[in-house]
């Protein structure tokens, strides 16, 4: 995970949406299963106070980086929570 800052797909992302997933990152450092799904609703709900939504595709992206390095057992565990993320975002949006 140590080079996730140059994945391309952070190339153009906002600099407050990075700020949010280099904090989130940094605290999933170390972490599996629900430890992961707490920071990253954790990381939804902080953007939602600052007025700012992340797109599905960027959610995506989150749960890529977080998966760097994970074992497959893991790997799932994560792929399950960017699905309940997913149906957050869903049923939150304006």
């Amino acid at each position: 995970m140590d080079n996730w800052m140059n994945h391309p797909g952070l190339k153009n992302i906002d600099p407050v949406k990075l700020e949010l997933i280099k904090a989130a990152t940094e605290r999933t450092q170390g972490k599996t299963g629900n430890s992961l799904a707490s920071v990253l609703l954790s990381l939804i709900t902080a953007a939602q106070k600052k007025h700012i939504q992340f797109t599905t595709e960027e959610v995506d992206l989150i749960m890529e980086i977080m998966k760097d390095g994970k074992t497959p057992g893991e790997k799932a565990q994560i792929d399950r929570t960017a699905q309940m993320a997913q149906n957050f975002l869903k049923n939150h949006k304006k």
